[in-house]
């Protein structure tokens, strides 16, 4: 489904690509052995390498290089087995070397794809052109005194993966949907956090806009977004702005931008650099990357269970494909899943169970699914009882907010408080005459409006404390009133 935006002279087509830089995960920087823990004093992570001093040389770090390799497996891309390091020049007082060392012509991973979930169930593709390794840049703060700025070089040298997608995303929904899928693919595999408030995760956004079916327009580049709410903001205001400029004769220059999140709105950084500008060169300290095929498939065969994979695994496990991308979001909440499966719940039960009652009260609550007060066990034992009719759904979420707030095993504290369900037909039909004796006019009018049915039902729970089987409730109701099941 393409979203078009209608503007005076018709319909628009946004066009969209990205390029998005994943913090590698790694103890180590790039090319040298300085930390890189968030969060440190300024300038404590800083070896001699990243500092630019005379005479120090780069030395390629192996893990990053396999996690950048890893990363290129599970964008189901071609890993390039010789690639090159160049240097990419500019000049910024945070750039101690006056260049940045990255790769341009020979990337360490070539072109793969990245399946999309779309709302009704559509899938989209989003073709990979390329993902290098680069050293990261270090920090100009300049908010911190009236008349100076100062540099925190920690990040200097820190290993980025910058991933760069073909421009087929056509809504700025399309875009937020790939950097939710990209940011669980990576934090599946172990390669980079995916933390975009701490910046190990940011995208830089190219957005043009075409009537359907033209060619494409000249784009520009919104720098160093770090949410995807902001993305899907800076994309709509972008695409709209361009749209306003050639219908009212003007063109479309070049150029990059950053997005102001408080008035919700794009503004000129600098006019766009083109790679001719950097002056790329292979950089003379390093040697090109030679990998060896053997290594490579050592790494593609330690590959976790991708998101895809298990979507599907879940699916045929009787799962809808929405219930299954619920579950699979995030690594954390399909392994709780699983554990609950192993646990004895059915699976059905469970992930209704979980998307409709637990995960609603840990966003409410605002806590991650690992700082959650109930386990996966006691979760499991929960949806075993409401399956085995022991508890109904009502007690069942009743005894979720005991455990929840006071902790125990769900089975005794059934047990305990007297909180199994009444299965006991004689003791429900007592209850259903009561109710039905004390509203002799709401049970004549019942006979001629079928559905205050259900009114009768809800004082029968409430009346047995929403201890009573609640099929049983409703059909003794039924035949109490002289009222047919439908159907």
């Amino acid at each position: 489904m393409t979203k078009l935006i209608q503007g005076s002279t018709g319909a628009w087509e946004v066009v969209i690509g990205l390029e998005v830089h994943c913090q590698v995960l790694s103890k180590a920087k790039l090319f040298s052995a300085a930390a890189t823990q968030f969060g440190a004093d300024p300038n404590t992570q800083v070896s001699f390498v990243d500092a630019a001093m005379p005479g120090m040389l780069p030395v390629i770090n192996r893990f990053c290089v396999e996690q950048a390799v890893r990363t290129g497996l599970g964008l189901k891309a071609k890993i390039n087995l010789f690639s090159v390091f160049d240097r990419k020049n500019y000049f910024y007082p945070d750039l101690p070397a006056g260049y940045q060392i990255s790769q341009y012509k020979n990337p360490i991973v070539g072109e793969g794809e990245v399946l999309i979930d779309l709302p009704g169930g559509e899938v989209a593709k989003v073709g990979i052109e390329r993902l290098h390794l680069e050293q990261d840049a270090g920090k100009s703060l300049h908010d911190q005194h009236p008349d100076h700025s100062f540099v925190d070089l920690n990040r200097s040298g820190i290993a980025l993966m910058e991933i760069v997608t073909r421009p087929d995303m056509r809504s700025a929904e399309e875009a937020a949907a790939f950097l939710r899928k990209l940011r669980a693919i990576v934090r599946y595999l172990g390669t980079c956090d995916g933390n975009m408030e701490e910046g190990s995760m940011r995208a830089d956004v190219n957005v043009s806009v075409r009537k359907p079916g033209a060619p494409f327009n000249t784009r520009c580049e919104i720098k160093n977004m770090n949410s995807v709410r902001f993305i899907t903001q800076a994309i709509d205001y972008e695409a709209r702005r361009q749209v306003d400029v050639l219908e009212s004769g003007g063109v479309i220059e070049q150029q990059t931008l950053l997005f102001d999140a408080r008035n919700g709105e794009t503004r000129p950084m600098r006019s766009k650099e083109e790679a001719h500008d950097y002056r790329y060169f292979p950089d003379p300290d390093l040697l090109p990357l030679e990998l060896d095929e053997a290594w490579v498939d050592e790494i593609a065969s330690s590959l976790p269970e991708l998101p895809d994979e298990k979507k599907n695994r879940f699916m045929a496990m009787g799962l809808s494909s929405y219930d299954a991308l619920v579950l699979v979001a995030e690594k954390e909440s399909a392994d709780y899943f699983e554990a609950m499966l192993k646990d004895g719940a059915e699976p059905k039960a469970a992930a209704n169970w979980l998307n409709n009652e637990y995960f609603g009260r840990l966003n409410k609550a605002g806590l991650a699914i690992a700082d959650g007060p109930v386990t996966a066990s006691a979760n499991s034992a929960i949806v075993q009882m409401i399956s085995a009719e022991v508890i109904s759904g009502k007690i069942a979420k009743d005894l979720l907010d005991i455990v929840w707030s006071e902790g125990g095993d769900p089975r005794a504290i059934v047990e305990s408080r007297g909180m199994k369900q009444v299965t006991d037909t004689s003791a429900i039909e007592k209850a259903v005459d009561a109710v039905i004796a004390s509203n002799p006019d709401k049970a004549l009018a019942a006979k001629a409006k079928p559905s205050m049915a259900g009114w009768f039902v809800g004082q029968v729970m409430k009346a047995t404390g929403g201890k009573a089987n609640p099929a049983t409730v409703n059909a003794l109701v039924k035949a109490r009133l002289g009222i047919a099941d439908e159907g």
